[in-house]
């Protein structure tokens, strides 16, 4: 995922920026503040930025992700305008997609929210010492106050990178779970299968029913065997869901077949009060293919042995 898309994901628009900033308490004197120390941060940058790399290249769990000279060059150059940007005396749209890209590229290497944040207390170690070493108590403490403000504000945007991207990560698995528990079988022309197996809930009851419809329509078929024998429990829910699929089937012109059915099954159903006489039943997964072959005009046709080798003909 892009920053772009965090953008869009996040919605982040002109409103949800000042809102962010009210309750960070980031105010235009605080930036104007910020400005005026760019003069500060120029001089002290280069110092600050290999502090705070000789923090990360001592740690085993941060050390990893800079391999060799050139990567950690490259990421101080980077980090260095990242720290002058702190002094912009800006929080703007711009300021804030510069902000996400830095999350985004922190959550695509890899880099864990622990160290990400533990490097963060180092930034913020150095500002507080090279500050009150340089200026009046007063105007350091107030200085501090509006650094601390702007870099929790960089913080939220990059951990909500973090969540996006898990967000997006579970939303694509679960995806994959869905359709792997639905996998609709063609075993014969113009005949599905469904084999169930789980628990089915709501969001899967219809999962069941939409894959179910697009895969009749892709393949015109006639019959849908659906077999529930993995389905631990059969209550009021599943059974609807299943009348309802069958209905939908029946719609678009195909039948259903479930199979299946266990004895304690058959009583549960009938003690619920579900009426499936809208679809066959079958207790055997095998009959219920042979009644959907029927149902289509096909037949199994069995093997007979033919005679005897040395038998005369």
């Amino acid at each position: 995922m892009t920053y772009r898309r965090y953008m869009a994901t996040l919605k982040i628009d002109d409103a949800e920026l000042r809102s962010r900033r009210a309750f960070c308490e980031l105010t235009d004197e605080d930036l104007a503040l910020l400005r005026s120390l760019r003069p500060f941060a120029e001089k002290h940058t280069s110092e600050f930025v290999d502090k705070f790399y000789e923090l990360l290249l001592s740690h085993e769990h941060t050390r990893k992700f800079f391999p060799d000279a050139g990567t950690i060059a490259r990421v101080k150059k980077t980090q260095r305008e990242y720290f002058l940007g702190l002094f912009d005396g800006r929080c703007d749209m711009n300021y804030v997609e510069d902000r996400l890209r830095v999350g985004t590229t922190h959550e695509r290497i890899g880099l864990a929210p622990t160290w990400y944040l533990g490097a963060y207390r180092k930034y913020l170690d150095l500002l507080h010492s090279g500050l009150f070493a340089e200026l009046p108590v007063k105007e350091a403490s107030t200085a501090f106050s509006a650094l601390e403000r702007i870099v929790f504000f960089d913080v939220t945007l990059a951990i909500d990178t973090y969540i996006a991207a898990n967000r997006e990560t579970i939303g694509r698995h679960q995806a994959a779970l869905r359709e792997l528990s639905t996998p609709v079988i063609r075993v014969h022309d113009r005949i599905l299968l469904l084999p169930l197996v789980g628990a089915i809930d709501s969001v899967r009851a219809q999962q069941i029913m939409d894959t179910v419809l697009l895969r009749i329509a892709e393949e015109k078929a006639k019959c849908i065997i659906i077999d529930i024998a993995g389905v631990p429990v059969v209550d009021t829910k599943v059974a609807d869901s299943l009348v309802k699929t069958t209905a939908a089937v029946r719609l678009l012109g195909a039948h259903t077949i479930l199979t299946g059915i266990s004895a304690q099954v058959a009583r549960t159903i009938v003690q619920l009060g579900v009426d499936v006489s809208t679809m066959h039943t079958l207790a055997r997964l095998q009959e219920g293919i042979e009644l959907a072959l029927d149902l289509v005009g096909k037949k199994i046709e069995e093997k007979r042995p033919g005679p005897a080798r040395g038998d005369a003909e």
